[in-house]
């Protein structure tokens, strides 16, 4: 109730996601997953509106973002070069954000899920070797699912951990992309 209570506080931004979701809906129409993943994107997005804190409105880098989270269900998503637009909207979201001093709860983890949705369902889906399938497992979807659980058991969202030096699941998005590239 809380969540659908702080997307009402955010018509603009509900409706920004709304305008957005049925440009990519139309987009998605006869693929797999297509549809489904994009509804599903906008209900989670709408969900979170709340996390935009002080903002009533998506910034650019959202947008980029959730774009990149969709990339699943549009026309190629799972072509060979699929990891470079994935990786080109990630630098330029996480850039414009920083930039523009856009930065927000709601994107902080709009990012996270957006890689690992795509990343793990295009890991799972195109990649043959069961290691790096394993790796993409433990990179994306494992830590979603352990926030998550943690969200709801405290009932507020925690802090992810963020490694400085090493960014692993970055490290496997590039080990990704380019072993798809190579693929015949």
């Amino acid at each position: 109730m809380r969540s659908l209570h702080q997307a009402g506080r955010r018509p603009l931004a509900l409706a920004e996601l709304t305008v957005l979701h049925a440009a990519l809906y139309a987009l998605a129409a006869g693929r797999r997953p297509g549809r489904r993943w994009v509804t599903v994107s906008w209900a989670l997005s709408v969900l979170h509106l709340g996390m935009l804190e002080h903002r009533t409105r998506l910034a650019t880098a959202d947008v980029l973002t959730l774009l990149r989270g969709n990339l699943a269900a549009l026309p190629g998503g799972a072509g060979r070069g699929a990891g470079v637009p994935a990786i080109a909207l990630d630098l330029a979201d996480g850039r414009i954000a920083r930039r523009r001093g856009t930065t927000t709860p709601f994107g902080d983890y709009a990012d996270t899920f957006a890689d690992a949705a795509y990343w793990t369902w295009l890991t799972l889906r195109h990649e043959p070797s069961r290691t790096v399938r394993l790796a993409a497992v433990a990179a994306w979807a494992l830590p979603v699912v352990t926030v998550t659980g943690l969200a709801l058991r405290r009932g507020t969202m925690p802090e992810r951990p963020r490694p400085v030096l090493l960014r692993p699941a970055a490290a496997l998005q590039v080990v990704v992309a380019l072993r798809r590239l190579a693929r015949r």
